[in-house]
């Protein structure tokens, strides 16, 4: 399993927007689209879970600085969260 950050995402960006896009690539097992805690607006980013190592990987290098939306997204592979102290 292979967790992706997606960024610079449009406010009205969906989960079946972002399904259709990595689906192309592979298996996707799970999208988080990332919201404000108190107005429950989205903050521009999601997470995408991938099966696959290779799959998530050409997606990452193919979706990276595409227009979804009308916004260029940032795709990465995400990183682990940092201790908050």
């Amino acid at each position: 399993m292979t967790n992706i950050f997606v960024g610079n995402l449009s406010f009205q960006t969906t989960q079946e927007d972002l399904q259709t896009a990595f689906a192309n690539y592979g298996n996707v097992e799970r999208i988080k689209i990332v919201t404000d805690r108190d107005s429950g607006q989205p903050r521009g980013f999601a997470f995408v879970e991938m099966t696959e190592r290779g799959d998530a990987e050409t997606a990452i290098s193919k979706l990276n600085g595409t227009h979804l939306n009308g916004r260029a997204i940032n795709v990465n592979e995400a990183r682990p969260k940092a201790e908050r102290r």
